[in-house]
């Protein structure tokens, strides 16, 4: 089955994951699952849902935002990764957040983070420091090259989902075994 991801989304991937393809030339990005937040003609930005940070990293960083707490701490993309979002259930409502799509809305302050840490922040979220960021034309260059696969946002991966497993299950929800994909493909 061939989906026509224009066709539905004019054109454009805000709210949309994106999926490393196996031979992903950048190294940053080796499968690579990434949540969309923007994406125009001015270009798109993203937040990678699937590099956790280490342990000692994750707990100096919450100890600097004066957080106890388990939340984990994820590399969001190589750009501003001193800057920190929250991607987020949309139940929970702040001045700054910026809804996405249905069910998704993103955060760049901590207030979320402590909000959850006290029960009364959202009921799903990912921190994540810095993103993914494409200028004008390169993310869909990206996709004409066969970089990336598209797939609809399922807050069941994004959320719940164990790292290790996000990238072969967010292929599987395609219906594609990620051992069948081939490494390098063309446009009909």
């Amino acid at each position: 089955m061939v989906v026509d991801i224009k066709a539905k989304t004019n054109g454009f991937l805000t709210g949309k994951m994106i999926v490393a393809m196996p031979d992903m030339a950048d190294p940053r990005f080796t499968r690579s699952v990434i949540f969309m937040c923007a994406h125009d003609d001015k270009g798109a930005m993203g937040i990678v849902l699937n590099n956790c940070k280490d342990s000692k990293q994750a707990e100096s960083i919450l100890t600097q935002l004066g957080l106890e707490s388990d939340i984990k701490v994820y590399e969001g993309g190589p750009v501003e990764n001193h800057r920190g979002f929250i991607l987020h259930s949309a139940d929970y409502k702040n001045d700054l957040m910026v809804p996405i799509v249905e069910g998704f809305s993103v955060t760049g302050t901590v207030d979320a983070l402590h909000a959850a840490t006290k029960g009364q922040g959202p009921k799903d979220l990912l921190f994540a420091l810095g993103y993914a960021g494409w200028t004008a034309g390169q993310l869909d260059s990206e996709l004409a090259h066969n970089a990336w696969l598209v797939v609809d946002a399922d807050a069941e991966l994004i959320f719940k989902t164990p790292r290790e497993e996000l990238w072969s299950k967010t292929i599987q929800k395609l219906g594609v075994d990620p051992a069948m994909l081939y490494f390098s493909g063309g446009t009909a």
